[in-house]
């Protein structure tokens, strides 16, 4: 790479990685919790309080600016890597879930998932550790920054698939995408429907491209379960203290 292209994106890394100014995430669920309710497989959503997640949220109207795959312990540490995710600064990692602690997360979860292609999922993440960030999606984004423009609705998406096409760099979302379609999981496929051979009508799914996928898209696709760590902990709202007021 240029060397000048090169140090210019480090520095868009870094500079797209710091926190935003008096943003304070709240959390959702306490970590213990999260790490008690968590499976392999899953994904965990992050509203995110970085300048890049300011563009995505922005081009994505929702919550969820990132998106990490949750393999399990990779080590016997008391804090053990256990996330797989892709970042503008680090490229493709495994970092621990003590990373998001105190921030605003939610549990996606496939369906069913055999022993089989969970194994064949693991192993495609696993494999990409190493990864660089596609950088051209990072300078694409840092144009919806300051100040951020109108764009229609229907064009955002797109706005988030510029990348590079690079097939030895990632983007979050998109990276956890094409793992599973790797194993034919759906997310959220485009549908069509046919007139089968004895009269009935059959959906039929056409695969959509892994750089159109968004973090929303886990969240609102009807084949992943939101799982909520303080309801699975077993939540009682009469068991709750609440502050009374002395008016």
């Amino acid at each position: 790479m240029n060397p000048v292209l090169e140090n210019t994106g480090y520095w868009l890394a870094r500079y797209l990685q710091k926190e935003v100014k008096g943003y304070k995430p709240s959390s959702t669920s306490d970590i213990s919790k999260l790490k008690k309710c968590l499976k392999p497989g899953d994904i965990l959503l992050v509203e995110g309080n970085l300048r890049i997640s300011v563009a995505i949220k922005y081009l994505t109207q929702s919550t969820w600016s990132h998106a990490a795959f949750y393999t399990g312990p990779l080590s016997d540490s008391t804090d053990p890597d256990c996330l797989i995710e892709a970042d503008a600064l680090h490229g493709v990692s495994a970092v621990p879930l003590s990373k998001y602690a105190g921030q605003h997360t939610r549990i996606c979860r496939p369906v069913d998932l055999t022993p089989e292609d969970t194994q064949k999922i693991f192993a495609f993440m696993t494999d990409k550790i190493g990864m660089t960030y596609d950088m051209k999606n990072a300078f694409d984004l840092l144009r919806y920054l300051l100040p951020q423009p109108p764009v229609p609705a229907r064009w955002r998406r797109r706005m988030l698939a510029l990348g590079s096409g690079d097939p030895t760099r990632a983007i979050c979302s998109t990276l956890i995408a094409q793992a599973f379609q790797h194993i034919s999981y759906p997310i959220l496929p485009d549908i069509s429907t046919i007139k089968a051979n004895n009269g009935s009508m059959q959906d039929i799914l056409h695969i959509r491209h892994h750089s159109l996928f968004t973090p929303r898209d886990f969240d609102i696709s009807p084949y992943f379960k939101v799982v909520k760590p303080t309801i699975e902990a077993g939540f009682e709202y009469k068991n709750l203290q609440w502050h009374e007021s002395k008016n």
